[in-house]
């Protein structure tokens, strides 16, 4: 999914923290009672109450994480059990990130530039074999800023796509524009990336995710097969019309996870709790060191022409009244999740949803204004 951060993003937060420093209201007097623990299961103790029940629509249901100055603030889930297994959305239920994937991508590859495995200004020539010749000048950081020329994808993300099919497929299609010279979000680039991760490491994709990103941050429920989840903690994705689409891997996958048409650029399942570890090592140098993220945070290229956001490396990087922002969303068109960093305020979080829009109710997650990223933010800021 192509990013869409709201341009009132920098107006919205600080209303919200102006408003939440001089009052000290019902939490739920905009729209209804504060939660109980029948409505909202609290699922860790809150040191800050950053997230209240009329933040979202009745009917939605998801799980939230925050933290800040180095801690977790709260995890917790909102809304109805699931109607199949019962369970209650909470800090460890398992959902599809969709493009938020994309982060870890480049993650993974700022390790390995750390490790000394590649270059991010490596020709892809020097990682592919057959590269033809419009091509020869992609380096991995015209992949990683979406600035390759390549297409946005080969076709819908459960297509069985091997590998081998994508590369070729890459080396087929038309460049849109000549490489480093505009901005077009490509998922193709993203799973070539995947395929380099691979190529420079000698593991798999999620393999070289779960050894060097995950485990270091002490995330034991975020991959495509790997962990071993209990199905009744997975969310059923549900379509606009309340209608249950399974489960993210009851959808076409290969054995060792999706295939190549959604691997590297999307498709990752975790939790709102691996959510806030990741953002807490993100913090200090478990997993990358000071070099390597400023690699990865760098903001290089604008989005939009004369537009005032840029992409980094799997991240949106915007200027705000609060400062730097960090940002990328995720959807499918079921499940839906954001994921953003105040780094110079020490915050972060991450919500997500598997039944993001509803035709009944009139409401869509990923559109709300102001939106429950730039709600969260200004209580984390404000109670800071």
């Amino acid at each position: 999914m192509r990013p869409r951060l709201s341009a009132t993003m920098a107006a919205a937060v600080t209303a919200l923290v102006l408003a939440a420093c001089s009052s000290e209201q019902d939490p739920g007097s905009a729209a209804g009672p504060e939660a109980t623990p029948e409505t909202v299961p609290e699922i860790v103790p809150e040191t800050a109450k950053v997230f209240r029940p009329s933040d979202v629509p009745a009917g939605s249901s998801g799980s939230v994480v925050a933290v800040r100055d180095g801690e977790l603030v709260t995890c917790r889930g909102w809304g109805e059990a699931d109607r199949g297994t019962g369970a209650s959305p909470g800090c460890e239920t398992i959902y599809d990130i969709g493009s938020v994937t994309k982060q870890f991508t480049g993650a993974a590859v700022v390790k390995l530039q750390m490790q000394g495995r590649l270059d991010v200004s490596d020709p892809i020539g020097e990682h592919f074999d057959g590269v033809p010749a419009d091509k020869r000048g992609i380096t991995v950081r015209h992949l990683l800023t979406h600035t390759s020329g390549l297409v946005e994808g080969l076709g819908d993300d459960y297509e069985p796509v091997t590998r081998p099919a994508l590369i070729a497929g890459a080396w087929a299609s038309e460049l849109r524009s000549h490489p480093g010279a505009r901005h077009h979000y490509s998922n193709l680039g993203y799973s070539l990336l995947a395929a380099i991760v691979e190529e420079a490491s000698g593991l798999g994709y999620e393999e070289y995710l779960a050894e060097e990103l995950f485990t270091p941050a002490g995330m034991e429920d975020t991959g495509y097969v790997l962990p071993q989840w209990d199905p009744a903690d997975v969310a059923v994705e549900r379509d606009p019309r309340d209608r249950p689409q399974g489960r993210p891997y009851d959808h076409p996958w290969a054995e060792d996870g999706p295939y190549w048409n959604l691997r590297g650029n999307g498709g990752l399942l975790s939790t709102a709790h691996d959510m806030g570890r990741w953002l807490l090592a993100l913090e200090g140098e478990r997993v990358l060191d000071a070099a390597a993220k400023e690699e990865l945070f760098q903001p290089r290229v604008r989005e939009e022409p004369g537009g005032e956001t840029r992409y980094a490396y799997g991240w949106v990087i915007a200027d705000t009244s609060l400062g730097v922002l960090h940002w990328h969303n995720g959807g499918n068109g079921w499940s839906y999740a954001e994921l953003a960093r105040l780094p110079e305020r020490g915050a972060g979080l991450f919500w997500v949803t598997h039944h993001h829009r509803s035709t009944a109710g009139g409401w869509n997650l990923e559109l709300l204004e102001p939106s429950l990223t730039e709600r969260v933010a200004g209580r984390l800021v404000a109670a800071g």
